[in-house]
């Protein structure tokens, strides 16, 4: 899992780093609020750390463009040294899924970060997977339509695994590269765009078999359900992350 961290003292930073290293996620870590949202442009996360206190913007402002702005519902924990009951109650109807009190207590906070990503991603441990017609052969890497085999080459096949498994969220470009290509993801952005041209035309994704794969310019892409046979569509606008409401906000590091 890929694991955003937001707190201006380094030292905590340091602290929740690790411990999240040490549960086998990958971590990256901000200082300013600005700066996570900015990131958010161009990157997607399984799960935001967020602190209260911060020199530019309150974790609790984040929270709230996160929520207005944000497609996807990635899953937010507080970790904070605010104790009042009212703010607490206020973070979680906005959208927080649960809160650690500092000082943090390395043995509670794995705990819980744990549980959150169990809650949100429930783990699948099974032979094969089934999307509509299309079914995944999680042993021997492979793809049927409706029971008829299709021939994907092995960055095909991890790249199709992760849009179905991501169905209806948005995965910014780097997100995908990161999750099939790894290192060096840069030197792979064209080839992504050319997997993704084969997978719409070996897997019909332009709405025949019921899913759609479409490109979000600026940004990523987004596999979509859709009803059977609904065909291409234009692609969808920019996914632009501009804070206009606020512009506190809006001048974003």
């Amino acid at each position: 899992m890929k694991v955003a961290v937001l707190d201006d003292d380094r030292a905590q930073l340091d602290l929740i780093s690790i411990a999240i290293g040490a549960l086998g996620h990958d971590c990256r870590t901000f200082e300013r609020g600005r700066a996570l949202l900015a990131q958010l442009r161009r990157d997607t996360f399984d799960l935001l750390i967020l602190d209260w206190h911060l020199p530019d913007l309150s974790g609790f402002e984040v929270l709230v463009w996160i929520r207005a702005n944000v497609e996807h519902r990635v899953p937010i924990l507080f970790v904070t040294n605010q104790r009042d009951e009212r703010s607490l109650v206020e973070a979680l109807t906005e959208g927080a899924d649960d809160y650690v009190i500092k000082p943090v207590r390395v043995v509670e906070l794995k705990a819980r970060v744990a549980a959150l990503l169990r809650r949100s991603y429930p783990a699948v441990d099974v032979d094969s997977q089934q999307f509509g017609p299309y079914k995944f052969d999680l042993r021997n890497r492979r793809v049927e339509i409706d029971g008829k085999p299709v021939e994907l080459k092995q960055k095909e096949y991890e790249l199709a695994h992760v849009l179905f498994s991501n169905a209806g969220r948005l995965l910014s470009r780097k997100r995908l590269m990161d999750k099939v290509w790894g290192a060096d993801t840069e030197a792979w952005s064209r080839s992504l765009d050319t997997h993704v041209s084969r997978l719409r035309g070996k897997l019909g994704l332009r709405g025949d078999n019921g899913y759609r794969l479409g490109t979000v310019y600026g940004f990523g892409y987004r596999l979509e359900q859709v009803e059977p046979g609904a065909g291409p569509v234009a692609d969808e606008p920019d996914f632009s992350i501009e804070p206009e409401a606020d512009e506190s906000i809006k001048q974003a590091e």
